[in-house]
């Protein structure tokens, strides 16, 4: 459908093209840019017809090269002109390419930029008002298995594979506009190549790792009546009060949820875009909401349930973005709780091993349940956790 143009402009911009014979305008293209409304039927609608026979020669295909490439720009060229069945090759231009990249070079980046760097600047803020959550009564000295080492591989592996996908995945969004007036574009190109082959294939210990994860502790991430009362004293970061929990607490739990679902949807995203013919999302989603009248529920139209794997891969790359955006600023609070914003945390994933202080603290349904199996010395200077008032 050609875009609502006002009657008085589209008379003037058809005076205008007049004087071209016919041809799109200045005043068309400077309108095109402003993100105004072009109606192109004086384009789209005027791609030849039956072939015509010039003189001594033999028919054309259509009138001219002219209408032949304004029906490849509109998608009208008949299927006779198309020299192959594959559903790419009669893609040949596709106009979605613009709004992608404008979408990826604008809001993706801005907000997403601004999303990392704010969640370091508040967390940044949270540590100079609270500083350090530090461990009551001090280390005992004494010590409790908190993950044994098929735990903590798991999670370096993740981890680091995260951070790989991470930096590379920043790098290809953001080397354009920053790394190049810095790097030139020779280092940036090289860069920009080797993190392709980093991110392709590091991807593949990402989804294993949220795999064994999801396998190793979702039993211990349900949620239960334990975390009203931690979020109530607020996981004991504000405040002195330190909240009952067993071996994950209620905000642990978020990470992994976190971790889980948008790892999932990452790992979901990423193969569509390595395997695009073989894993189409959007399309098929898209039938099943309009299937079940979702669309109109908000006042929208259908939403398109036929795609060409262009239009898939755009889309797949901008959700598979956005969604990293949203994993790495859960991640960055993540790495702050674990390392700088609380003592004794790091021990947890570094050695396996947790002063019992620190466990009677912060996990002390879960301590108990370590000294009752004979896996904690339970020293007599260890602190007592101080009851929630009811």
């Amino acid at each position: 459908m050609a875009p609502t143009v006002p009657t008085t402009v589209e008379t003037d911009l058809a005076e205008a093209r007049g004087a071209t014979g016919g041809a799109q305008t200045l005043q068309d293209i400077l309108r095109r840019q402003e993100g105004l409304p072009v109606d192109d039927s004086f384009r789209s609608d005027n791609v030849g017809g039956d072939a015509v026979p010039p003189r001594n020669l033999s028919p054309l295909g259509t009138s001219s090269d002219a209408d032949l490439w304004r029906a490849i720009r509109y998608d009208k060229l008949p299927d006779a002109h198309v020299s192959t069945d594959t559903e790419v090759g009669q893609v040949m231009i596709q106009d979605g390419g613009m709004a992608w990249l404008q979408f990826r070079a604008g809001p993706l980046r801005t907000y997403g930029g601004w999303l990392l760097l704010g969640t370091i600047g508040l967390l940044a803020l949270f540590f100079f008002l609270r500083g350090r959550v530090m461990i009551d009564g001090g280390k005992t000295g004494h010590t409790v298995e908190r993950f044994h080492m098929v735990e903590r591989v798991n999670h370096w592996m993740t981890a680091a594979s995260f951070l790989l996908l991470g930096f590379t995945g920043l790098f290809t969004l953001f080397g354009r506009k920053f790394l190049i007036p810095i790097m030139g574009h020779d280092a940036n190109s090289v860069l920009l190549t080797v993190s392709k082959y980093i991110h392709n294939n590091v991807s593949w210990a990402f989804m294993l790792g949220i795999i064994l994860m999801f396998v190793m502790w979702v039993a211990h991430n349900i949620p239960n009546k334990l975390d009203l009362v931690w979020f109530k004293q607020y996981g004991g970061i504000v405040g002195k009060n330190h909240p009952p929990a067993e071996k994950f607490n209620a905000g642990q739990k978020m990470i992994f949820w976190s971790v889980v679902l948008f790892g999932a949807s990452l790992s979901v995203s990423g193969l569509s875009l390595l395997f695009p013919m073989d894993l189409p999302l959007f399309a098929k989603t898209f039938g099943i909401a309009n299937d079940l009248g979702l669309p109109s529920l908000i006042g929208m139209d259908p939403l398109p349930a036929a795609m060409a794997p262009q239009e898939e891969m755009q889309l797949a790359q901008l959700w598979h973005a956005i969604i990293a955006f949203v994993m790495m600023a859960v991640i960055i609070a993540h790495i702050y709780i674990g390392s700088v914003g609380m003592e004794g945390a790091f021990d947890a994933m570094g050695s396996g091993q947790v002063d019992e202080n620190w466990a009677e603290q912060h996990h002390s349904i879960w301590y108990e349940k370590k000294k009752a199996k004979g896996e904690a010395t339970a020293p007599a200077e260890a602190v007592t956790r101080t009851e929630p008032a009811e």
